[in-house]
């Protein structure tokens, strides 16, 4: 019985193999032998038609198979002759630990580009920033275990029964023994069908929801001004700028009635203790730290962090995106939780015995794709991520990667969106295929082992980075014959992280939690130790809509598919549960535009256009559309606006027009 992790979403399900088929791991925390249906079919997807099993060159338009060793050194020589900042690499919550501190090192130390970004720059950069603005320190304060421990859960902005299956799961079996659960959400969703109260807000409103909240909380008294004055910072200018907001604006722009707010606060008042959970539907925002920033200061002024069954709890979207974010996978951290500060650049530098490392953030995605139109980017990596689907404002990434004169995409399927824009195809090993480590969304470290042998001509995506540093002189440097050897000298690493709260080092079990009790005393790692509290204003910076598109697109995640359906598409049990392409009309919206269920209609935005089915339902308010991200061309319609700190697009504000092509 060979026992692993699964590799699809946040809560990382402990999974065994025998020789036929995969069942949840009864005696692993996170899931207690549960599996989603993605998780039990995660088998059937390792080997596919679409799977790339050789290594590709496009000449004269077309890919033609190459050997392993004429493309490294094809790559490697290009590399050699081209300046470090027109290099850029993007990564993927989708590696493995090893896989990303490799290539993190490659490109950061060696290569000396800062330009090292990953996908989850567009899904949980902005509660990176808002942990570190709040707390000193990327950290995830709550536990999925806590829920057993709470007595009201708030979901925002995630629709956790189909984006984190076994972790709702979890939720339902809680809610038998009594716990209360809200959702903040402007759908109605299988996870708000769950839910004692329901809150329809209107998108972009999250903000005044938690200000009014908060201004009722110090209004009513309900603060716990111990914990405030003994534990955080700038309370007293957050409440004199807190109390000069308007709270009849704030509530009207919720689109919530006095009645369903007092509810949710009397709720709030008879519940001890208090978690709030949230993914992307505030992440993925021009004002997402802010969001973020407006929830946790909930938690500070009620001193309810920290404790068992309280606290903030951000809910990572994939599997390993916490591993990036601990290795420096972010183009906006240097590694191990170190930004690109002199001191922390001489610590990184002396580790891994190299020099030249810039002291200045590299480009994040949509920067790499802005700097692309300019001629300014000449390489660019890709591994096991397929941006041109994923990226915002999809028409503009298509003409800055044309732009590109090496496109290399390390991936171990061919059927991307991103493929036919690479000039050279590299096949990587999928989930089941290679060993490695990934962490889920409670900082649960743990080994992911392989279930069958590696397809013969194909590499985990760390040795591919290997063998590109080997090729460029650098064999001293990443000497490395197993995945072992990586984790132990990331392990190493760890030690020289800010007050050595990263404590992987003490890992030596196949399941780790690194920085147990890390804000222990409620002291935290800001200066003086003290949690800050910042005020926050809807700024209303998002996209407007207007005659001309009058509707707001949503996007999200459905159940049993993954991302594209690169994997799940292919597995027939998953396809029976929802169609991949398809958008939500409000009935009333329908009747307006003459649009019946069934209907094929034109969605457009100011940067593009698509055609689906329209599905009319009154889980979506009026005047707002849904579309899944299974949807490979949904990003023709998005706006690459980003959130000015943590530079994440804001893909859930985009103005659209919707029209009938059925009926024309």
């Amino acid at each position: 019985m060979i026992k692993s992790v699964c590799g699809y979403c946040g809560v990382g399900c402990g999974i065994e193999f025998d020789t036929s088929k995969l069942v949840g791991d009864i005696s692993y925390p996170t899931n207690e032998g549960l599996l989603c249906a993605k998780g039990v079919s995660e088998l059937h997807t390792i080997q596919t038609s679409s799977r790339l099993l050789r290594p590709q060159i496009k000449q004269d338009g077309k890919f033609t198979t190459i050997d392993w060793d004429t493309s490294i050194k094809y790559i490697a020589s290009k590399i050699k002759k081209t300046n470090p900042e027109k290099i850029a690499f993007y990564l993927s919550g989708q590696l493995l630990t090893e896989d990303y501190y490799i290539a993190n090192k490659l490109a950061k130390g060696f290569i000396n580009t800062n330009n090292v970004d990953t996908n989850s720059r567009t899904c949980m950069a902005s509660a990176v920033v808002a942990h570190k603005k709040a707390f000193g320190v990327d950290y995830v304060p709550v536990s999925m275990k806590d829920i057993k421990k709470a007595n009201l859960l708030i979901l925002v902005g995630s629709n956790a029964a189909e984006a984190h299956v076994v972790f709702f799961n979890k939720i339902k079996k809680e809610l038998k023994r009594g716990l209360k659960l809200v959702v903040i959400d402007p759908r109605v969703t299988l996870t708000t069908n769950a839910a004692h109260l329901h809150l329809q807000i209107k998108v972009g409103s999250d903000i005044d929801f938690f200000n009014l909240v908060c201004q009722r909380l110090i209004n009513d008294e309900k603060i716990n001004m111990d914990y405030i004055e003994k534990y955080t910072n700038n309370f007293d200018i957050y409440k004199n700028k807190l109390s000069r907001e308007a709270k009849t604006k704030m509530l009207k722009r919720t689109g919530l009635s006095k009645e369903q707010f007092e509810e949710f606060i009397q709720l709030f008042y008879e519940n001890e203790n208090i978690i709030s959970a949230w993914t992307m539907g505030l992440n993925q925002s021009v004002q997402g730290v802010d969001k973020n920033l407006s929830l946790i200061n909930m938690h500070l002024i009620t001193g309810k962090i920290n404790k068992a069954g309280n606290g903030p709890f951000s809910l990572t979207g994939q599997p390993n995106a916490m591993g990036g974010r601990e290795v420096g996978g972010l183009s906006t951290t240097l590694a191990v939780h170190l930004d690109f500060e002199p001191e922390s650049i001489k610590k990184v530098e002396e580790f891994w015995k190299t020099s030249g490392i810039k002291n200045q953030r590299g480009l994040t995605s949509c920067e790499i794709v802005d700097e692309a139109l300019k001629g300014n980017i000449e390489i660019l990596i890709i591994s096991h991520t397929d941006p041109i689907y994923h990226l915002p404002n999809r028409t503009k990434v298509e003409e800055a990667f044309k732009n590109i004169p090496l496109i290399v995409e390390v991936n171990a399927y061919e059927n991307s969106e991103t493929s036919p824009f690479a000039h050279i195809k590299l096949p990587a090993a999928p989930w089941g295929e290679k060993d490695g480590t990934q962490t889920n969304m409670d900082r649960t470290i743990t080994k992911q082992k392989k279930v069958t042998r590696t397809s013969i001509d194909c590499k985990p995506d760390w040795e591919v980075f290997k063998l590109i540093a080997w090729e460029l002189g650098l064999k001293d440097s990443f000497n490395y014959e197993n995945v072992e050897e990586i984790f132990q000298e990331f392990q190493e690493i760890t030690k020289i992280s800010t007050n050595q709260h990263l404590d992987i080092h003490k890992m030596k079990e196949d399941t780790f939690i690194w920085g147990k009790n890390l804000f222990k005393d409620n002291k935290y790692l800001t200066t003086n130790q003290k949690a800050n509290i910042h005020f926050v204003k809807n700024e209303n910076l998002s996209e407007k809509t207007s005659k001309e598109f009058p509707f707001i697109l949503l996007t999200g995640r459905t159940r049993d598919q993954w991302h594209s359906g690169t994997k799940t598409a292919h597995v027939d049990k998953l396809k029976k549960y929802k169609p991949l392409e398809y958008v939500e009309i409000n009935p009333n919206d329908a009747k307006d535009l003459e649009i019946k269920n069934g209907d094929m209609v034109d969605v457009t935005s100011a940067r593009g256009e698509i055609t689906l089915e329209a599905k009319v339902t009154p889980d979506v308010r009026e005047k707002t559309i849904f579309i899944p991200v299974s949807v490979k061309k949904i990003n023709y319609l998005t706006l690459d606006l980003v959130d000015k700190e943590s530079f994440e697009p804001d893909y859930n504000h985009s103005a659209v027009r919707v029209k009938s092509i059925t009926r024309i």
